[in-house]
Formats: C-alpha cells, sequence, structure tokens
C-alpha cells in the first residue's frame, strides 16, 4: 500500500503541458458513486455527504478542488451539488466554474434479477468565470446500478443543454465498477465518454481506476488515476477525494432475560 501511495505522490510532482480544458459537471460524492459515475443508491431520509477533491491534470494542464455536497431528502430522493475551482497553467489563470446542482430521484428498486434505476434532472448557474464558463446549462440524466456478489456495476447517461446559444449539446456516458476487496476497501474502475459543448464528436474517452478506503464509520478516501486514450499524448488525471457522511442511527439491542 506505502508503494502504491508512493507512486501517486510522485506523478502529483511531474511537470505538464497545456492542451483543451474540461468542464466539470455534476459529480456523486462517495461511496455513492465511482469518480464521475453516480449509484442509483442515495442517502437515506434526512442524512448528508461533504466531500472535498483534488485533481491534477495534463494534457490538459490544471489544478481543480472540488466541494461536492448531498442530502437525502427521503430514502429515494437525493439533493446534489458542486462547486469547482480551478488553475489553468496554459493562460495562468484560475476561478470558479458554474455550480450545478440536481436532484436523483430512484423510481426502481433492485429484484433478484432486475437492477435498481434513477433519474436525475440537472441544472448550472452561469456563476463562473467567463473562461471556465458555459452561462448556465440544464439536463437530464439516467442511472441504472446492479449488484452481483462482491461486484456492482453503475451505467449513466446524459444530455445537457447549454444557455450559451454559441456552444453545442453535450453527451456523455459513464459506466463503473466497484469490487469490495475487503469490508473497508474497494477496488474502482471507470470507463467516461463525452461529446463536448465545443465539439461534434466525442473528444473524451477517459478510463480510471483507483481505490476507496474507509477510513473510519463516517469518512471515505478515495484515490484514483484516469488516462485518456483519444489523442496520441494521453493525458492523464490524479484525483484525490475526502467524504463524510453523517452516520446513521445506532440501534439499541434490548436484552430480554426469561426467569427460571
Amino acid at each position: 500500500m506505502k508503494k502504491v501511495c508512493f507512486f501517486f505522490f510522485l506523478i502529483f510532482l511531474l511537470p505538464g503541458v497545456s492542451s483543451a480544458f474540461d468542464i466539470t459537471g455534476l459529480q456523486p460524492t462517495a461511496p455513492y458513486g465511482v469518480f464521475s459515475t453516480f449509484s442509483a443508491e442515495s442517502l437515506p431520509r434526512k442524512h448528508y455527504a461533504v466531500e472535498l477533491g483534488f485533481e491534477r491534470s495534463r494534457e490538459p494542464d490544471f489544478y481543480r478542488f472540488l466541494l461536492k455536497g448531498a442530502y437525502g431528502i427521503s430514502d429515494a430522493l437525493e439533493f446534489n451539488m458542486i462547486i469547482p475551482y480551478v488553475y489553468d497553467f496554459e493562460d495562468s489563470i484560475d476561478g470558479m466554474e458554474d455550480i450545478s446542482f440536481g436532484l436523483k430521484h430512484r423510481f426502481y428498486d433492485e429484484g433478484k434479477y432486475g437492477p435498481s434505476v434513477a433519474y436525475m434532472i440537472n441544472a448550472s448557474l452561469p456563476s463562473g468565470r467567463d473562461v471556465f464558463s458555459t452561462e448556465g446549462r440544464a439536463g437530464i440524466g439516467l442511472i441504472i446500478s446492479k449488484r452481483i456478489g462482491p461486484f456492482q456495476g453503475h451505467a449513466n447517461f446524459f444530455y445537457e443543454y447549454p444557455w450559451e446559444s454559441r456552444l453545442q449539446d453535450e453527451l456523455s456516458f459513464a459506466g463503473g465498477i466497484e469490487f469490495s476487496a475487503a469490508h473497508n476497501f474497494k477496488i474502482l474502475g471507470e470507463f467516461f465518454a463525452k461529446k463536448a459543448y465545443s465539439s461534434d464528436e466525442y473528444d473524451q474517452l477517459e478510463t480510471r481506476f483507483g481505490y476507496r478506503i474507509k477510513t473510519t464509520e463516517s469518512i471515505y478516501t478515495t484515490l484514483g488515476i484516469g488516462l485518456d486514450f483519444n489523442d496520441r499524448s494521453p493525458e492523464y488525471r490524479l484525483m484525490l477525494s475526502v467524504s463524510f457522511v453523517s452516520p446513521g442511527e445506532k440501534k439499541e439491542i434490548k436484552k430480554i432475560y426469561e426467569e427460571e
């Protein structure tokens, strides 16, 4: 484990080369998803989650800081929000991206053979710096999840419409898988494809992998790396996040003693 952490630390220190900039969309809070892939599961009613994230990306070359939040309105309805802040090395500028929020509703629970299914309605406020903003957008997505033994898979399909007329509609697909290697340790894998606002074709084809540790009963630490295979010089991104999930209610165990 120490060797793996040291490897990731070294990559964070490597110099970068500038390229195109990708705009952050809504992302899940751990453990209810895989990097950018949402799970159809959601927080229980009146429970909340807060996550701090950090990305180091090369080609494009930037640092990104993420503040995420989620709240369980009901056992099947969840509110999500993300506030991204980025420093772009290409132009030596920094600033906020648009703040995004959404409602995820699970309308079908997982059965013996069928998956759990949810939809999400999301939007972004035109709150970011001009170079990092789409001037607001709205979208809708479909989320499918299924558990088979120690594996849990997720598939997301999203469509987003930018309010800025010069930009094109965005389409994205994300497929993620979680493998429970131990009761407090998961191995993560994800494939992410996106047709961005400035392109007619899928210009981001990225695979990501990493792991998540349940550090305490309420804290999760996630570390991952992403590689884009769409260019001859694949970009990479390093992802690190720590999330806090409000603890559940402890059930009292009542002992019944019978008199002989």
